[in-house]
Parts: structure tokens; C-alpha cells; sequence
């Protein structure tokens, strides 16, 4: 299997140094946070092709169940726990987020190779990735695929989600969705307004184009992507 981009959350800087060699031998490429918030950022930046987990992260830190839940409710990636955890009440819990594997420290380099191509195997046939986003259509629930989605405009407690067939809504605000969405995908260009970059045909100083439809470009919010 080639290497595959993956993200490694683990606040001791030894077990961090153990499992990144170990990765790096299988010629994967490594992000490492060290807490959720770091986690959090890379997720948003980079496409990840699977997440280890540790379960604590530190004194006063979200621990890496929490991750685990927001990643199994909000974000589809495949992620593994690795930790020194093995009582039953942690592993009832981690195992209540659907993770794709379950290791304890001390582990075998053989264990974490294999758990890590049962996991990405198992996610590409269970769906092949593509991101989705929760959305209302009028009396249901819909997993709009972001790709589909042109931009996003607040309205009231809601969100208008603009794609090039329908308008879907969520109950959302820009700063909350922001969190969701993959920056790899998505900026935003106003306080109202977050855009698909791919789908950006033209811009000036004061508007971008999306799919015929003009938005707000304020380089208050453009100048550091």
C-alpha cells in the first residue's frame, strides 16, 4: 500500500517519536499534534488519509475520545486509537465512536502496519471518501457532498447552503461550519459567506463569481489563506 497521509495526536513526545519512525518506515507522510486544538487545525488544512489517536492527551486537554466522537459525527475519516488504556469502561467508551481499530501500548510495529491497512481497506470499500455535509431538505436529512456545494450564506440561525441545482439549509453560524469544512475546499470571502474555491469562476476587488451567482469578497478575510 503507498504512503498515506496521516495524522498522529499524542502528547508524550517519546511514544510521538516511536510511532512516527514506525510510520515513516512504510514510507507514510506524518502530521503530529500534540492536543485536540492542534488536531483540529491540521484536519481542516490537510487531506488526511487516516488519524491514530492517543486517549489522553494531557492534563486540562479534550481527550481523544472526544476527537474520536466529533470525527465519527462530523468528518469522514478513517482514525485508530493507540493507547497505554485498556480498562473496560475506556474501551466501552472509545469503542462507543466507531474507530476502525483498537491498540495498546507497547505495541508492534507489525500490529500498527496492519491495523492501519485493515482500516484504510475497510473505509475505501465501505465508501470511498468523499465528504459530506448534513443538511435539511425540507422534512429530511440529506449528506450533501461538499464538492457539490457552490457557497454558504448565513441567514438569521441558519445557513443557506448553495449548490447548482437546489438550496439546502442548516442550523449553523459561519465560525461553527468553518469548523467542518476542509480548508483545502473552502474559504471565507465575507461574514456572511463561505465559497468553494473550486468553483470560483471570476473576482474583483469586492465580489467573487460562483456559479453565476455574486458574493462579497472582503479581503478582511481573504488576506491570510
Amino acid at each position: 500500500m503507498e504512503g498515506k497521509q496521516i495524522l498522529l495526536v499524542e502528547d508524550d513526545f517519546l511514544n510521538r517519536r516511536l510511532t512516527r519512525k514506525a510510520l515513516l518506515e512504510k514510507k507514510h507522510i506524518v502530521f503530529e499534534a500534540k492536543n485536540t486544538q492542534e488536531a483540529l487545525e491540521i484536519i481542516r488544512k490537510e487531506a488526511l488519509d487516516l488519524i491514530i489517536l492517543d486517549i489522553n492527551l494531557g492534563e486540562n486537554e479534550q481527550d481523544g475520545i472526544s476527537l474520536g466522537q466529533y470525527l465519527m459525527n462530523n468528518i469522514a475519516i478513517p482514525f485508530i486509537y493507540l493507547t497505554a488504556y485498556d480498562t473496560p469502561n475506556i474501551m466501552n467508551k472509545a469503542i462507543g465512536t466507531n474507530p476502525h481499530a483498537y491498540l495498546t501500548k507497547p505495541f508492534r510495529n507489525i500490529d500498527l502496519w496492519a491495523s492501519i491497512n485493515l482500516a484504510l481497506m475497510h473505509f475505501s470499500d465501505k465508501k470511498k471518501y468523499k465528504p459530506t455535509l448534513l443538511v435539511r431538505d425540507g422534512e429530511y436529512n440529506l449528506e450533501l457532498p461538499i464538492e457539490d456545494i457552490n457557497y454558504i450564506e448565513s441567514e438569521a440561525n441558519y445557513l443557506l447552503v448553495h449548490t447548482s441545482s437546489k438550496v439546502y439549509k442548516c442550523r449553523s453560524t459561519i465560525s461553527q461550519m468553518l469548523e467542518k469544512l476542509p480548508e483545502s475546499y473552502f474559504v471565507q470571502t465575507h461574514r456572511a459567506y463561505i465559497v468553494n474555491k473550486n468553483k470560483v469562476e471570476k473576482f474583483n476587488s469586492n465580489h467573487v463569481v460562483v456559479n453565476g451567482a455574486i458574493v462579497p469578497f472582503s479581503k478582511t478575510y481573504i488576506v491570510s489563506k
